[in-house]
This record gives C-alpha cells, structure tokens and sequence, in this order.
C-alpha cells in the first residue's frame, strides 16, 4: 500500500512519518510516535477514552486519520505536564478529586475538560456534564470527574 508522507507536532515535537492513508491518529500516536498515553477505547469513537487536542480543539483521535493531521499541532495527556514534571492543574484536580478509578477513561476526560476550561473557564454542573457528554466512564458515576472539573476550574482561576 502507498504511504504518505506527514508533518505532525505532538507534545512540542515535530515528527515526520509515512503513514497509510487510511491509519487511524490513535494508532499514529500510538505505535508510530510511543505516545501510548492516549489509549484506545473502543476504536468506534464512541468512549471517547482516545481524545486529543488537534489544533487546539478536542477530538476522539480514533475517528481522525493521520494524514487529516499533517500540519496539525497534537496534545495528547502526556504533553500536559510541564518541563520540570509540575502536572497541569486538570491532572492534578483529577489525583486530588479521585476522578478517576480504573483510569482507562481518565485520558480522555482530561483532555476533554482542558478542551471545556479553555472555552468555558467557569462551568456549571449542568454545563460539565454536557461538555464530557462524548467520554464514557465505566467505574465512577462521574460525581468525582464533575467534582474535579469544578476543582480545576477553581485551580485555574474559575469561580464556580
């Protein structure tokens, strides 16, 4: 099969690869560049378990083909942390809120509540649970995932 030759920055790093035209960012990200992180759900872009920030934006990166992001700029939960390991406040509120219990989920949820802070800083209730309506959590009935978004909303300089 033909490759195609694609420019990718992920986490800061410029990478350079020939993909398959029809291979998945998931499994780019994964495989390709070691950004095992971003894990696959369910491959059916329904759990929501494999979101990134492509461009600034949230996207399940199951449902994105790698060739889509050529140019792009890629976030995955690896890229959050800071240089000197400090945690970005959503995974630290997560740790603090117990958000998280089997952690599959957790990726997702983090990149998709950076994704929500960034366009609403102060997020009611109502209004997080609508924002990670695309995230499936199996294990925690999501009252500690919305208690850490409220968390790191407050960490971040929201007041709700």
């Amino acid at each position: 099969m033909t490759h195609i030759p694609i420019s990718v920055t992920v986490d800061g790093a410029l990478y350079e690869a020939e993909v398959e035209p029809r291979s998945l960012l998931v499994h780019f990200l994964r495989e390709d560049i070691g950004r095992v992180g971003t894990v696959v759900g369910c491959d059916t872009s329904n759990c929501g378990a494999c979101t990134v920030l492509l461009n600034g934006r949230s996207v399940k990166s199951c449902s994105v083909l790698a060739v889509q992001a050529d140019g792009a700029t890629v976030l995955t939960v690896q890229g959050l942390a800071e240089g000197d390991g400090k945690w970005h406040p959503v995974q630290q509120a997560f740790k603090e809120c117990h958000g998280l219990q089997c952690g599959y989920c957790t990726p997702g949820m983090v990149m998709s509540t950076v994704d929500l802070l960034q366009e609403n800083p102060n997020p009611s209730e109502d209004e997080i649970r609508e924002g990670l309506e695309g995230n499936l959590c199996r294990c925690t009935g999501y009252h500690n995932i919305v208690k850490s978004v409220q968390f790191a909303a407050n960490m971040m300089g929201g007041t709700k």
